[in-house]
């Protein structure tokens, strides 16, 4: 493998929040990062040294960016196959075309995971109404029917609560096909973030703790408050997946936590990850640095954890009246840190985060939750639900 120097030129397909961190992260590094993205004003625009844009299925633009690049990789899912193909016929191409293959159809992710011998809660493939009605019997009364393509942040799925809820379901998530999950006894979600180099060497990070409300993050904190045992197994299953998909670059494995203490995967991310956000605060090599070095084959840096830290998301509301929110009153708070994404602000869009260091995971947590607080307070904006309190397993 040869390894790819700074001074070298990074191509992101994908041009949001997570193309901008990682540019950020190039350019620190020395690099130089080209962006392709189907809105010329993205949010990596400001941070490149030039924008393609360009759909993310455009074969022809996906091979001028790799032209102009010594590597590529990507910050979305959603790269179609074929414009990766393209453009691995002029760079490599970090993740592969294969891995975004597997991750990028649910059902086909979910079969791959059980193929290979990793745990995987009961599911269902549907394609019919008539399948789905079927499947939601086997189900039982409380399941939850998400797209195969398409869906992110809690969109693209469901609940089906009663199997005669299967119509409404079924048309509204558009008459397509959908993996039917059933409702699991859930403790709680935590993800492990694996990075990986051309040769196979990796380095994993420790397992964060993520809170979602109505299917979105809302805060994480890292190192998950869970016992050693948990975050070995957790850890163990991460890195056999990366290592079965020969992943290059970052790959993170959301993985429920049952009440009994048993694991199983929700779901994979070929790349940066919102729930290692704070690995910028508190972590000796952020994941965006961490994905630069592992697509460029540098070696991978310590991902060991020097305090807690947690993130708390924000979220358009703020904006809900067009003036900017009073960030003054959460930076107000020692340890507190601002990250904004420079998009253009829409209800329930994703803007940026506060970032909370602590001695505690429980303290971080609760110091980016009231800083949270203070901002929605200045805009009188209703606030997310408080955590529960951070148990062990």
């Amino acid at each position: 493998m040869t390894v790819i120097l700074p001074g070298s030129t990074i191509g992101i397909l994908g041009g949001g929040q997570l193309g901008r961190m990682i540019a950020l992260a190039a350019r620190t590094l020395g690099y130089h990062v080209i962006v392709l993205d189907p809105d010329p004003h993205c949010a990596a625009s400001a941070v490149s040294d030039r924008v393609i844009a360009a759909p993310f299925d455009d074969a022809h633009a996906a091979a001028e960016l790799a032209r102009a690049c010594d590597v590529v990789t990507v910050e979305i899912e959603k790269i179609a196959i074929p414009a990766l193909d393209q453009a691995a016929l002029h760079a490599p191409v970090r993740p592969g075309a294969h891995v975004l293959h597997v991750v990028q159809d649910r059902a086909r992710q979910k079969d791959w995971l059980v193929a290979h011998g990793f745990p995987v809660g009961p599911y269902w493939t549907v394609r019919t109404h008539e399948e789905l009605a079927a499947a939601a019997r086997d189900a039982g009364p409380d399941a939850f029917l998400k797209s195969c393509t398409g869906g992110y942040d809690g969109r693209g799925q469901t609940r089906v609560s009663r199997p005669h809820d299967a119509h409404y379901a079924w048309r509204s998530l558009g008459e397509r096909p959908c993996v039917l999950e059933r409702a699991l006894p859930l403790e709680r979600e935590i993800s492990v973030l694996v990075a990986r180099r051309p040769g196979g060497q990796s380095t994993v990070y420790a397992p964060a703790w993520n809170h979602h409300e109505h299917g979105v993050l809302d805060w994480s904190v890292i190192p998950a408050p869970v016992s050693r045992d948990l975050a070995h197994r957790a850890t163990t299953v991460a890195v056999g997946i990366a290592d079965a998909l020969d992943v290059v670059g970052l790959l993170v494995t959301e993985i429920f936590v049952l009440g009994d203490g048993t694991i199983t995967v929700n779901e994979l991310a070929p790349r940066p990850h919102n729930s290692f956000h704070h690995t910028e605060l508190t972590v000796l090599t952020s994941q965006f640095e961490q994905a630069v070095r592992a697509v460029c084959d540098l070696p991978l840096g310590a991902p060991d954890v020097v305090r807690p830290a947690a993130i708390a998301n924000l979220f358009g509301d703020l904006w809900h009246d067009g003036t900017p929110p009073h960030w003054d009153a959460a930076l107000a708070l020692p340890g507190v840190r601002l990250h904004l994404y420079g998009k253009s602000p829409r209800p329930g869009r994703k803007m940026g985060h506060l970032g909370a260091v602590a001695a505690s995971a429980e303290a971080a947590v609760a110091l980016a939750m009231e800083a949270r607080r203070r901002v929605h307070d200045a805009a009188s904006v209703p606030t997310a639900a408080a955590p529960r309190p951070l148990g062990r397993r």
